[in-house]
């Protein structure tokens, strides 16, 4: 019987072994999507306890203590935060399969120095070991994000961000990590939304015009913030799409439906499905024109529990898989662009796990010499990136496309402790190759697979996103 979690957790041969230890395990980190907060970064926050840096915001965790028929005080409520720990505690000690039994441990371990089980008994040591380890500088947001060894890291921010936390972290000298910042223009695409309107408003505001009174004024003001995001060092976008639906439509039939909503009426589905496709094809070719990469995450249909979004707001726990985008309508997005010339360097990320070979050959279709791996099949991602979704998702490409172009993992997370996930898909992704020498599928050439290796864990992200680092 093997220990539990030891140094060669998931590596299960020898093979596998050489390849994490001596080529995966030290090798930096680059995270180019994330939800960390540049504020908490600029000010180098400071957490008082274990609660704090874990179940703060962490939709995930909440999810699994509601399977479990924790009361929603001790998940998003009032209790405090030490029962709120170990009603957590509670609950990982059972979760048999999950990946959060194996992030959070691998987090205790590497944060904490700290090799058991966290369970319900366990609960009180761990509190008092964490929170101890918390209270030195050495246990800082910053201090974090340079002993997990990111050289660079991209957040994700609002067209009407001022970037300010981004600006000063830049002038930092005392800090060496880049913080980016990347465009996520989803509130200013989602027409459908009520507070829209408002948020055109501010969009203005941000882009120093009077009014948005026109989808080409919108256009204009969106150009306005990407000058200053690139102004910034941003170099890469990211859509949160519940679908890829391709609608195309006439200029003046967007600028009708854009009006319609400015006169306080509310679109169709057809019309807004159109005003999306007008959308996000504006966005590639702007992309394309600034030399940045564009990602599309998409498959997820969000706050379905309405009593519960009523009473929590979004990102709380209640979106699931949408199974309703087609390859053939993610195909005649990305045709679109190509066919002008203006298809920009391109990550897709499905929810749905049963879109992973439709994305293969999808790419496939509009690869070329610009880059290596042009358009990249995503990392494995939210509720896919766990032991088998992050296998089938390396297994689809490697059948169907290019693995060793792979850009490789990321966080997408508000957390600081969660750059373990790295090394969670780096022992998945050098277990799942040494099977594949082992079994004399490919050659035991240390110089070739050392170097896919070093590049998936870090150099094709840096190279992709063409990062200055």
């Amino acid at each position: 019987m093997r220990e539990f979690m030891d140094k060669d957790f998931l590596l299960e041969t020898e093979t596998a072994k050489k390849l994490f230890h001596d080529y995966a395990e030290n090798t930096p980190v680059l995270d180019y999507h994330c939800h960390i907060s540049p504020r908490e970064i600029a000010e180098d926050r400071r957490f008082e306890n274990i609660t704090q840096v874990w179940l703060g915001g962490d939709h995930y965790k909440w999810r699994l203590m509601r399977s479990f028929g924790i009361e929603e005080k001790y998940i998003t409520g009032d209790a405090s935060d030490y029962d709120k720990f170990c009603k957590w505690a509670q609950c990982l000690g059972r979760a048999i399969g999950n990946p959060l039994f194996h992030w959070s441990h691998l987090e205790l371990q590497r944060y904490f120095g700290y090799h058991g089980v966290l369970n319900e008994k366990t609960a009180p040591q761990v509190w008092t070991l964490c929170n101890e380890k918390l209270s030195r500088p050495s246990m800082s947001a910053r201090s974090l994000i340079k002993q997990s060894r990111v050289t660079l890291l991209c957040t994700t921010d609002d067209p009407v961000d001022t970037l300010e936390w981004h600006r000063q972290i830049a002038e930092d000298g005392s800090f060496d990590v880049k913080v980016l910042p990347a465009w996520r223009p989803d509130r200013a695409m989602n027409i459908e939304k009520p507070d829209y309107l408002h948020y055109l408003d501010q969009l203005a505001g941000a882009a120093g015009m009077t009014e948005i009174s026109s989808f080409a004024a919108l256009k204009k003001a969106l150009r306005k913030r990407m000058e200053f995001f690139a102004s910034c060092g941003c170099r890469l976008s990211d859509h949160g799409l519940e679908s890829i639906m391709y609608r195309p439509a006439s200029d003046d039939e967007v600028e009708a439906i854009f009006l319609k909503k400015l006169n306080r009426m509310t679109p169709t589905e057809e019309e807004t499905l159109k005003f999306k496709t007008a959308f996000l094809l504006f966005a590639g070719r702007e992309y394309h024109r600034l030399d940045w990469a564009m990602q599309l995450h998409y498959g997820c249909k969000r706050d379905n529990n309405t009593l519960m979004y009523e009473k929590l707001g979004p990102d709380t726990g209640y979106d699931c898989i949408n199974t309703e985008t087609s390859s053939r309508q993610l195909a005649d997005l990305l045709n679109a662009l190509a066919e002008t010339g203006e298809l920009p360097r391109t990550v897709l990320y499905s929810l749905n796990p049963n879109d992973n070979q439709a994305i293969s050959t999808v790419a496939g279709c509009f690869q070329d010499s610009g880059a290596i791996a042009k358009i990249q099949h995503g990392s494995a991602w939210w509720f896919n990136d766990h032991m088998s979704g992050m296998r089938d998702q390396l297994i689809s490409l490697a059948n169907l496309g290019n693995l060793s172009g792979f850009v490789g993992m990321l966080t997408d997370s508000r957390s600081f402790l969660s750059y373990t996930r790295h090394e969670y898909f780096r022992r998945i992704l050098c277990s799942l190759m040494g099977s594949w020498v082992e079994s004399g599928s490919f050659p035991a050439d240390w110089d070739t697979l050392s170097q896919i290796v070093r590049d998936i864990s870090y150099e094709n992200a840096k190279r992709y996103f063409k990062f200055e680092i």
